[in-house]
């Protein structure tokens, strides 16, 4: 384990479902390539039940335990089967009687990084993100990786791709890209939008000129962290407008996405921003969401 990692290392929520597999064993090549270990952690939430079904509440509770175990040796054996012959890191696991997102938030205090699937055993026809993936993205005190079904497979020397603005979030989610990108040996692809909305089309103005002044501007952001990771190729991307739209849709070549959890026009009282939720929810690859 790296010297001063958090005791949790990479903290994965593990059910039982497609996602969970998917999280999982995302989180074993990354602990992998992080030398992390990985805490598996399943939450048994409590029932409240009255009359006239109390009768069956022991029943339903030693089935949770039963399936809890079960989740888990599943989850533990995806791990194994995700990494191949790579020295498997070192894996705790846990099961906890409490609200899942609260038991996950308390942990991500001393946690490297949470990973979820997008979507849980308690998946909503039409919802692309469940309650807690929504809930991490929220409360999390550590970066939040969410994981969809089954990730597009993408290349070996797939990019990291970063969404930057210049934020103290954006500044950690820049931090975290580069390691990344270093880490698995990849280009880094830094997309900075001039705007968060579509504001040249409605002035009337002409983004090319405006265009080489933001090439200057991510140059200087991004000069002291290619200097911290000489081995990192960096591609810059200018855009106008709509960040979270050009995220996605670049996405699609990427193998991982990382964003700040707000940029520069979030409220001080909101914890999780619109670009960063919108990217989360609909990007096909792996998104990670920095504080």
């Amino acid at each position: 384990m790296p010297k001063n990692s958090p005791e949790h290392g990479i903290l994965v929520a593990v059910d039982g479902s497609p996602e969970s597999d998917a999280a999982v064993a995302w989180a074993g090549r990354e602990a992998v390539l992080r030398k992390l270990p990985v805490t598996l952690i399943h939450v048994i939430v409590p029932i409240v039940v009255s009359w006239p079904v109390r009768y069956l509440e022991s029943a339903y509770r030693q089935w949770q335990e039963d399936n809890a175990r079960e989740v888990i040796e599943k989850a533990e054996k995806t791990l194994l089967a995700a990494i191949g012959d790579a020295t498997p890191p070192t894996v705790h696991t846990e099961v906890r009687n409490d609200g899942i997102v609260t038991v996950l938030a308390a942990m991500s205090k001393n946690a490297t990084m949470i990973v979820a699937g997008s979507r849980g055993m308690g998946r909503v026809s039409g919802a692309l993100l469940g309650s807690v993936s929504r809930g991490l993205l929220h409360h999390s005190r550590c970066p939040v990786t969410i994981v969809k079904t089954d990730p597009k497979p993408s290349d070996a020397d797939a990019p990291v791709l970063l969404g930057i603005d210049g934020s103290p979030a954006s500044e950690a989610a820049t931090a975290f890209a580069f390691e990344e990108a270093s880490l698995r040996g990849v280009d880094l692809i830094a997309l900075h939008a001039w705007s968060d909305v579509g504001v040249f089309p409605i002035v009337g103005m002409d983004w090319h000129q405006y265009e080489d002044e933001g090439h200057a501007v991510l140059g200087e952001r991004l000069a002291g962290w290619r200097e911290q990771y000489p081995d990192v190729n960096v591609q810059r991307r200018i855009v106008c407008d709509r960040p979270a739209q050009w995220l996605i849709d670049e996405s699609k070549n990427a193998a991982l996405v990382v964003v700040g959890s707000r940029g520069r026009g979030g409220m001080a009282s909101m914890l999780l921003g619109s670009v960063s939720y919108a990217v989360a929810e609909s990007a096909p690859v792996p998104v990670t969401v920095v504080r």
